[in-house]
């Protein structure tokens, strides 16, 4: 290479490999200060829009698992309720047992109805008191849909049916002076099917051939088998002898046809503890209104359950989702500040030699001398 002084290229070549170790060095210095590999789309196109999706989805399940907590605190505050509706229907049917002791005179079963109508009252307050952030939970509200996923699909909610914890419904089934039928049975003529009207609603039970030895006990006993029977109304024998059925689900007067019977109505009471036999009649109606709630508390408690699987894993995701988010956009610290060093020490080098290669013109200097 002549020497000449128009054209340093060893001083331009110098320059050029230290613009490249700046620009190394000023990146290595911002992945380090920020913390993240990618810090704008030109650093790693495809890495950037795979991990803004990844992004997307830890976030919205950081957002579902608190959602989730929030299904078993509505769950909680609901079953913790029903917790109470329990004591008390064990209290009231205390109350029945008591009640069909003919050792108690007129006035210790008027006492009785007193605590049972009192208690009955509290449970329509725990009805309408009980809500969560505004939103009664025991009066048959329905469906309450919790959104446990990061996706706007159906595998991304729960739903949770509050329509069986009805305490508004048990209260209602318990009140006192309800319409029951007390029909003039001759059960042993009673054949065929007899039909149960109320509301609209019509049971048929089927009730075989006339039996000359058939009594009322026997054909209460054969009623209450039927499951649809069982679902609306009690059958019980009067201490007159006399067939009454009570209804469970409404205050409407219950008719009865079917060859061998007769329809009459009269305030019977679904709650009657003036009577052994109505305080009998009172402990099945209570026993429905028990195992209802069970089964409500029951639900509850799966779906509590569920909430929790479900809640674990969401946190699992989430661990393995931010996992492989960090390993596309986060700096590798390590390495990171290994290419800095070099960037470092080669910026250094880079500057001394540049220096060096601006001396090489000098030495025309003595070929002019």
């Amino acid at each position: 290479m002549g020497l000449s002084i128009n054209q340093n290229i060893a001083a331009v070549n110098a320059y050029r490999n230290l613009s490249n170790t700046q620009n190394d060095l000023g990146k290595s210095l911002e992945k380090l200060s920020s913390g993240f590999r990618i810090n704008r789309a030109a650093d790693d196109a495809a890495g950037l829009a795979i991990s803004e999706g990844l992004r997307s989805q830890v976030g919205g399940l950081k957002v579902a698992a608190r959602n989730a907590q929030d299904g078993i605190s509505v769950v909680q505050t609901a079953e913790g309720a029903l917790t109470e509706v329990h004591s008390i229907l064990q209290r009231m049917r205390d109350l029945g047992v008591q009640a069909a002791n003919d050792s108690n005179n007129a006035e210790a079963r008027t006492n009785i109805n007193a605590e049972a109508t009192q208690l009955r009252e509290e449970l329509s307050r725990i009805a309408d008191a009980t809500n969560f952030n505004g939103t009664k939970l025991l009066n048959g509200a329905g469906t309450l849909n919790f959104q446990v996923g990061a996706d706007g699909d159906l595998n991304s909610r729960i739903a949770v049916d509050l329509s069986s914890a009805d305490v508004t419904a048990v209260a209602d089934a318990l009140t006192t002076g309800r319409y029951a039928l007390t029909g003039a049975v001759d059960a042993a003529t009673v054949t065929g099917d007899v039909v149960f009207s109320q509301d609209g609603v019509d049971v048929t039970v089927a009730t075989g051939a006339v039996d000359a030895t058939r009594t009322a006990g026997d054909l209460a006993t054969t009623l209450n088998s039927d499951s649809g029977f069982a679902a609306n109304f009690n059958a019980a024998v009067n201490t007159n002898g006399q067939l009454v059925v009570t209804s469970k689900n409404s205050s409407s007067a219950v008719t009865v046809t079917g060859t061998g019977t007769s329809a009459g109505t009269g305030a019977a009471g679904a709650l009657d503890f003036s009577s052994h036999t109505g305080a009998q009649a009172a402990i099945n109606t209570i026993d429905q209104q028990i195992g209802d709630v069970s089964t409500a508390r029951a639900n509850l408690g799966a779906l509590q359950n569920r909430f929790e699987h479900t809640i674990k894993n969401i946190n699992v995701s989430v661990e393995n989702l931010s996992a492989s988010e960090s390993r596309i956009r986060d700096t590798d610290m390590a390495s990171e500040m290994v290419s800095f060093t070099r960037a470092q020490i080669l910026s250094q080098a880079g500057t001394a030699m540049l220096a060096q290669a601006n001396q090489i013109p000098q030495g025309v200097l003595s070929l002019l001398r």
